[in-house]
C-alpha cells in the first residue's frame, strides 16, 4: 500500500507524525507515545495517541522496533518529512563566519577542499564528503630534465603557476638535445592546452606528417605527457573526512550497520559516482537509505549539492552521509552554505 501525501493526513496525525520524527532525529531513539503526551502540549491521552501512531504505522510512515514500545520514521515517513514538513534552520552568523573563515584561509585549492570536507564532517557530525573538481590543468611549460639510468624528470608548469615533478622511465638513452628538442616541442607548441588535447594534438600532427621531431624525441614527447594522464586517472576524486564521527554512542547498538557504511567509503569511486549524480541538482538533493542502492544495507543518508566556479560552471560536488537520523533541518543549509562558499574559491 503506497503511502499518502501529508497532505491527505489529519492535522491530530500531521502533528504527531512531525513530534515523532523530530524527536526521533534529535535523540537517535523511538519515541513513544508517554513522552508525546507529557512533553508536547497535544493535551491528548496516551491511549488517543497511540492509536494515532499505529495508524501512521499502518500506512508506513512509523515502524515500531521489536526492542522498543516508541516508534521512529520509516525511509518513506522521512522522505515526506523532508518534502513537506521540514522547517530548515539557516545557519547562525556565528556558523556562516566560521565556514567563510576556514574557506580562505591561503593555501593551494586542494586545502581548501580538504578544509570543506572537514568542515560538513565538524558540523554536522557525520562524515563530510568533497569531490575533488574534475578539470585539467593546462600546460604553460614543459621540461624533461636528464637523471641518468634511463630516466629523466618532467616537470610541468600548468597556467595557474602550479608546479608538479614526475620520474619518467624513458627505457632508452637520451641525448641531452633529444630531451631539449622534445621539451621545446611540448611549451612552443602544445601549451595552453590540457594533457588530452596535446597528447591528441601530438599524435594528429604525426599522423599527418607535419612533426618535425625524430622518431627518439617523439617517444619522450609520448612519455612525458602520459606520465601524467595516467597520474590523473589514478588520483583521488573524493576526500572524506569524519569517518569516525559514525562511530557515536547511538551506533554502538547498530554496529554491523556502521560497519557496513565504513565499507561502502571505501569504494570511493561507487560513493564519487554518488554524489555524480547531484552534479545536475539546482539545489541539495537528499538520498535517503534504499533510495540509493549504494547505501540501501548501511541504512545512510546523503546530502550533497554541487559547487560552481565563479563563471557558474559545476566543478564538483559536496556532501555529508550519516544514519538516517541525521539533523536533516540543519544539515541542509550548511551544506547549501559550504558549496556557495566553496564555488567563490574556485577560478
Amino acid at each position: 500500500m503506497s503511502s499518502p501525501p501529508i497532505s491527505e493526513l489529519t492535522d491530530r496525525a500531521r502533528e504527531i507524525f512531525r513530534l515523532v520524527v523530530e524527536g526521533y532525529l534529535e535523540s537517535g531513539h523511538p519515541v513513544g507515545s508517554k513522552v508525546l503526551a507529557h512533553d508536547s502540549g497535544l493535551n491528548l491521552s496516551s491511549a488517543s495517541i497511540r492509536s494515532v501512531l499505529a495508524d501512521l504505522e499502518h500506512l508506513g510512515l512509523l515502524a515500531a522496533p521489536h526492542t522498543s514500545a516508541g516508534r521512529m520514521p520509516t525511509e518513506t515517513g522521512l522522505r515526506i518529512f523532508v518534502d513537506g514538513m521540514m522547517r530548515v534552520a539557516e545557519p547562525t552568523a556565528e556558523e556562516r563566519a566560521r565556514i567563510e573563515q576556514r574557506l580562505s584561509e591561503p593555501g593551494p585549492i586542494e586545502a581548501a577542499l580538504e578544509q570543506a570536507s572537514t568542515i560538513l564532517s565538524d558540523l554536522s557530525g557525520a562524515a563530510g564528503m568533497v569531490m575533488v573538481p574534475t578539470r585539467e590543468q593546462r600546460l604553460a611549460q614543459f621540461s624533461l630534465v636528464n637523471l641518468g639510468q634511463g630516466r629523466a624528470l618532467a616537470v610541468l608548469v600548468s597556467e595557474d603557476g602550479a608546479v608538479e615533478n614526475r620520474v619518467v622511465n624513458l627505457g632508452i638513452h637520451a641525448s641531452p638535445s633529444a630531451l631539449e628538442q622534445a621539451s621545446n616541442y611540448i611549451t612552443a607548441r602544445l601549451a595552453g592546452r590540457t594533457l588530452a588535447e596535446a597528447a591528441a594534438a601530438m599524435r594528429g600532427e604525426i599522423a599527418a606528417g607535419q612533426s618535425q621531431l625524430d622518431t627518439a624525441s617523439r617517444d619522450l614527447v609520448e612519455r612525458g605527457l602520459a606520465v601524467w594522464s595516467e597520474d590523473a586517472a589514478k588520483r583521488p576524486v573524493l576526500i572524506v573526512r569524519g569517518a569516525s564521527n559514525l562511530l557515536d554512542d547511538a551506533a554502538l547498538g547498530d554496529i554491523e550497520r556502521v560497519r557496513q557504511l565504513l565499507d561502502d567509503l571505501e569504494n570511493k569511486q561507487s560513493v564519487a559516482e554518488l554524489l555524480e549524480s547531484a552534479r545536475t541538482a539546482e539545489a541539495t538533493r537528499i538520498f535517503i537509505g534504499s533510495e540509493n542502492r549504494l547505501f540501501a544495507l548501511s541504512g545512510s543518508s546523503v546530502i550533497a549539492s554541487p559547487y560552481r566556479d565563479r563563471e557558474g560552471r559545476v566543478v564538483g560536488v559536496l556532501g555529508v552521509i550519516g544514519p538516517t537520523r541525521l539533523n536533516y533541518a540543519r544539515v541542509v543549509p550548511m551544506v547549501d552554505l559550504t558549496a556557495r562558499s566553496l564555488g567563490k574559491l574556485i577560478g
